[in-house]
């Protein structure tokens, strides 16, 4: 999957993300098209799902940003803490502060509005310091892409989509799991927001603002070790 600024690679069992990196630098300094990657890298698929064989890696451009996004339970924050430490920004965290101080007898409702506003002056600074993040995302706020996709233009970088394509009884479980869970109402808005997604990249058409998207299922997503970009692989770089 390439685009015109940025291209993304998979690695598989038998390869390492720095590895990948390092090929990408290579290819680039002898000015050759990013896409024609060593066979150990790859071209990356749009479509991960339902695959014997998944990446463990996923690795982006320098100063790309990633949007990733899915049904309530399906599993994001869990992606991101486990192959994007440092790197993502996540509303359940700061959901998880402001919870840790507020007395327990008060409704999350009545705190909601002041934990997205949090979380979008967390993700304002994120962007501002210019580092590449992962970005969690429900599916149904549109204009959440279209803010990374103007900071990225910006930036002269790229935004890509990381769709998680889970079933609906199984986001549900995943709710109970974490023991918090949506209305039925709201989960169903959810669900038309992540299927329209969905759809759009089946049909080769990733959102507007989106050089790229990447759908994986449950069991792609639980393969991935690192969710990444280059930069995360220079010399001298601290590790995230």
């Amino acid at each position: 999957m390439t685009s015109q600024h940025s291209s993304a690679y998979a690695t598989t069992r038998g390869s390492t993300a720095r590895a990948v990196a390092a090929g990408v630098r290579r290819i680039r300094a002898a000015g050759a098209d990013p896409a024609a990657a060593p066979a150990a890298a790859g071209r990356l698929p749009r479509d991960l799902r339902g695959r014997a064989r998944h990446p463990r890696s996923l690795v982006f451009a320098a100063g790309d940003l990633v949007v990733l996004s899915g049904l309530p339970g399906s599993g994001k924050s869990t992606l991101i803490r486990r192959a994007a430490p440092g790197r993502g920004v996540d509303s359940q965290d700061t959901r998880d502060r402001w919870d840790a101080r507020a007395p327990a007898f008060l409704p999350y409702a009545l705190y909601r509005p002041l934990v997205r506003l949090a979380h979008y002056a967390g993700l304002r600074r994120a962007l501002r310091s210019g580092e590449s993040v992962v970005v969690h995302d429900c599916g149904t706020q549109a204009w959440v892409r279209r803010w990374l996709a103007r900071e990225a233009r910006r930036r002269g970088t790229a935004l890509h989509l990381v769709l998680l394509d889970v079933p609906p009884e199984l986001a549900r479980r995943g709710q109970r799991e974490r023991g918090r869970g949506v209305s039925g109402y709201a989960f169903a808005r959810h669900r038309r927001g992540v299927g329209r997604l969905i759809t759009q990249v089946e049909t080769g058409r990733p959102p507007q603002g989106c050089a790229s998207a990447v759908l994986l299922d449950r069991d792609a997503a639980t393969a991935l070790t690192l969710l990444g970009f280059e930069h995360d692989f220079e010399p001298g770089r601290p590790a995230h």
